[in-house]
């Protein structure tokens, strides 16, 4: 059948938010995440904590009804065009749910938001093994001139 469905997450509904759990628990699992799960706190929280965060935007994509992939994003600012936009922090599809147009289909979902509330641009993090970066060029985003990296400092 392969119907797919992508929608904007209401982390107030019992089943998106342990679906987007459940997922993003995937994703840490996957090697182009971090390669072991989330902690059981993090679990425990992760939702509510997202539901609370003023800026956060998610996507889930269901396949045949089941969720198989996630987008989550925060919405940021940028000085130089002096408009809103949206980071795409975490991507990802279910290994078993590759091949079916899901991670194309969540990038539009966050494109027509991000339109839709007048953001001047998508942004995303992406590594430099990751298999998805063709999707990623197929969709239009760039490496910037001159390249852009992502840099980060732990905290703790």
């Amino acid at each position: 059948m392969n119907e797919l469905e992508v929608v904007q997450a209401d982390l107030s509904n019992k089943v998106h938010s342990e679906a987007l759990v459940t997922l993003c628990d995937q994703y840490a699992r996957d090697p182009m995440g971090m390669d072991e799960e989330l902690g059981d706190q993090i679990k425990d929280t992760l939702a509510e904590e997202l539901r609370n965060f003023p800026t956060t935007v998610c996507f889930l994509a269901f396949l045949d009804g089941n969720a198989v992939g996630l987008a989550n994003g925060f919405y940021g600012f940028s000085t130089f065009k002096g408009k809103r936009l949206i980071n795409i922090h975490d991507l990802a599809v279910l290994p078993e749910s590759r091949g079916y147009g899901v991670g194309e289909a969540l990038l539009q979902a966050v494109e027509s938001k991000a339109r839709k509330m007048g953001c001047c641009k998508v942004t995303l993090e992406v590594r430099e093994d990751n298999r998805a970066r063709g999707l990623y060029e197929r969709f239009g985003f760039t490496y910037g001139n001159p390249k852009l990296f992502f840099m980060t400092k732990e905290l703790g």
